[in-house]
């Protein structure tokens, strides 16, 4: 009995650092994700991750070997590796918000001339699954693919927010608070509580760019067929391209976009769930929206 418990013991240590390490290789996982644009060199991680450099340089080197990642020969950065790509085919289901999606963000994009992005609900965060770019000259790259912020930062994630009841939104704004105004300073509850008000009344959120100001979004929510806010749409551009009136138009033209994928998603729901209805319940008239002058 005593051998026993000095064995029980002696495993307790093992298995909290067997934990650690998969949260660490998560962490770094994420990270290389969230830059996979123009990778991240050793130092960016070691910054990023608050670990020790020779820990993390370690662990990236086992990625590599494994195939998760990979290592640009030229400019020592890392990107995501071929296994990677592989699960995650693997773990896609037979037909993804994304692949729905897709079609819908490319006609944005084409009709407004402007960057237009898919973000899904991860727990109390939103990450960027898609994107698909206009021609204007100046590209307002908000967000990578990959990349995961708080529920309470970025346009499309107070889309969501504004389609949540009180009781779930209040929720994730206190759970979200910390960690939040750690890594976005400018943060405001009030200010995101403001455009919520107002996005409920419109249908869609008209913002600034939490991280550059001088960018503004329109965005709107995506419901599941259980109403349930699941990702949503948004066009960013620079603030000079984006008057209210123009934002008005992108607003209509991203709601009949959600409206179409709404559709799609209650044609696939199970039998028995609750049928998708309008995001904006009729359907949003107005003119096509008008590329700004460039």
């Amino acid at each position: 009995m005593v051998h026993m418990m000095r064995q029980e013991e002696d495993a307790a240590p093992a298995r909290a650092i067997g934990s650690q390490v998969v949260q660490r290789v998560a962490l770094l996982l994420r990270l290389v994700a969230a830059g996979q644009r123009s990778g991240l060199r050793l130092a960016d991680l070691h910054r990023a991750a608050g670990l020790e450099r020779p820990t993390v340089h370690r662990l990236l080197q086992a990625l590599v070997g494994e195939r998760l990642l990979r290592q640009n020969s030229d400019n020592r950065r890392y990107f995501l590796g071929p296994a990677m790509y592989e699960m995650g085919l693997a773990a896609s289901p037979q037909l993804a918000l994304r692949d729905i999606c897709h079609p819908h963000l490319q006609r944005i994009a084409q009709l407004t001339g402007d960057t237009v992005f898919l973000t899904e609900r991860s727990g109390l965060d939103g990450v960027c699954t898609d994107r698909a770019e206009g021609d204007a000259p100046i590209k307002a790259y908000v967000l990578e693919i990959g990349k995961r912020r708080p529920l309470t930062v970025g346009g499309g994630a107070t889309a969501m927010l504004s389609a949540m009841d009180d009781v779930e939104l209040d929720r994730i704004c206190r759970a979200n608070l910390d960690r939040t105004l750690k890594k976005f300073p400018r943060y405001s509850e009030p200010t995101l509580r403001r455009s919520i008000a107002r996005a409920r009344g419109r249908g869609f959120v008209v913002s600034r760019v939490l991280e550059i100001p001088d960018v503004r979004t329109v965005a709107a929510p995506i419901r599941d067929a259980n109403r349930a806010p699941v990702a949503a749409i948004s066009v960013s551009t620079v603030a000079t391209r984006l008057n209210d009136d123009r934002a008005d138009e992108i607003g209509a033209l991203v709601r009949r976009a959600v409206e179409a994928i709404e559709a799609s998603l209650a044609d696939q729901a199970p039998a028995g769930a609750a049928p998708a209805q309008s995001a904006t319940g009729a359907s949003a008239g107005g003119r096509q929206p008008k590329k700004s002058g460039r």
